[in-house]
């Protein structure tokens, strides 16, 4: 009941001082708010990020290209001269092991596409193996995939994303008509299910076509990208020591040669996105911790003041009984109020910041309960730490003194 009454009489101070007040917690307001914000876009990034990743890479398989994913400084010029990939080499790794289940050579660059007069720039023309069928992160929303005597056979088929089918043909049928990439005629046979965007971009602007028909129109040596899935997930480590060890014989390298390729696996790209994003929380305990210290600073300062102001109530309580420890309650119990409040505040502005955010640009936002929490409990240890000194000066007086206090 004592520390009830004691919350009341803080809140009854706060509203009878409301500019007092909001200037007070305002360090508190801009931390909490500060914190509610960038956990909310970050936890939103990571969860988009994330499901792109596993759609892209692949939770169960992994990519082997001509150079590492990670690398430095000092390795950049060996990297570069890192043979290609080609396709020898993929039915080698094939091959090589029970443990991988398939392998699919792919190939990527930007191209245009066109339908009579409707022309597009800067799409993505994807040759693929016979095999992607077993990579493929979409179905054929309408017609079907292209089959692997197509692939096998280099023919002139295409499967479109749904806004390169969109932006060709309109409400249209697409399927069965004829388009050309790069200026050779491809016939449409499916349209993909639609993928959504990433950071504002499309995931849906592309054009599939068998490898043997990319190669001509790019080229006979592309930069190729081996796709690998195992048996099952839980031989993703064996197929890559297997798939390692078949590209090491391939490539006739010795013992002490280090790899002239790489690894990409969803974990890979995901380590390195989380490490990116280390430098944003770094930033943010800075801004959080000056926040925090010159609020809890206010605050001791402001119930300072308010010790002041009640000497002769403290000493008219202490004359009728009270103990030091109530004194010591009813400040501590009013400070912690009064940061806490700022945190609530705080909260409702960056769930605020939060979702407007999300609403005029593509960075989504995700309210995490454990940073409300996080944000009401760092308010109210800060008001109980920077309320201590405060209260314990008002345990402190002398009861005759603080009743003479005019």
């Amino acid at each position: 009941m004592q520390i009830l009454e004691s919350i009341r009489l803080a809140l009854q101070t706060i509203w009878s001082n409301k500019l007092r007040s909001l200037m007070t917690v305002l360090g508190n307001i801009v931390a909490v708010g500060s914190i509610v914000t960038v956990v909310s876009l970050i936890q939103g990034m990571n969860a988009m990020v994330s499901n792109a990743i596993v759609t892209q890479v692949g939770a169960d398989a992994f990519t082997i290209q001509r150079v590492p994913i990670t690398r430095t400084d000092e390795d950049i010029e060996r990297v570069r001269a890192n043979p290609l990939l080609t396709l020898s080499e993929a039915d080698a790794i094939r091959g090589f092991s029970p443990n991988i289940r398939s392998v699919m050579a792919q190939a990527q660059q930007n191209g245009s596409v066109s339908y009579r007069d409707q022309v597009l720039d800067l799409v993505t023309i994807q040759g693929v193996t016979s095999d992607y069928l077993d990579f493929a992160n979409f179905d054929a929303e309408r017609g079907r995939m292209m089959s692997a005597i197509e692939v096998d056979r280099h023919r002139p088929v295409v499967l479109l994303g749904t806004d390169t089918a969109q932006r060709l043909f309109g409400d249209a049928n697409p399927l069965d008509k004829t388009i050309q990439i790069a200026g050779v005629h491809f016939r449409v046979v499916g349209v993909s299910t639609k993928k959504g965007g990433f950071l504002g971009n499309s995931l849906d602007s592309f054009a599939v076509i068998p490898l043997g028909a990319y190669m001509k129109l790019f080229g006979a040596r592309p930069s190729l990208a081996l796709l690998v899935k195992p048996v099952t997930p839980a031989l993703l480590p064996l197929a890559m020591d297997d798939a390692t060890a078949a590209l090491r014989v391939a490539r006739h390298l010795k013992g002490s040669q280090v790899n002239n390729f790489g690894f990409v696996t969803s974990d890979t790209v995901l380590a390195l996105y989380k490490q990116a994003t280390t430098g944003i929380f770094a930033v943010l305990v800075g801004v959080v911790a000056l926040s925090l210290v010159v609020g809890g600073i206010v605050i001791m300062n402001i119930m300072l003041m308010v010790v002041t102001e009640r000497t002769r109530e403290i000493g008219l309580r202490k004359a009728l009984g009270a103990r030091r420890r109530d004194i010591m309650w009813q400040v501590l119990t009013e400070s912690v109020t009064l940061s806490m409040c700022g945190g609530i505040a705080g909260i409702a502005i960056g769930i605020g910041i939060g979702q407007v955010i999300s609403a005029v640009t593509p960075l989504p936002a995700r309210l995490e309960p454990w940073s409300v929490f996080l944000g009401i409990g760092i308010t109210a240890a800060v008001g109980l730490f920077f309320g201590l000194y405060p209260a314990s000066r008002a345990a402190s007086l002398d009861p005759i003194e603080a009743l003479r206090r005019e």
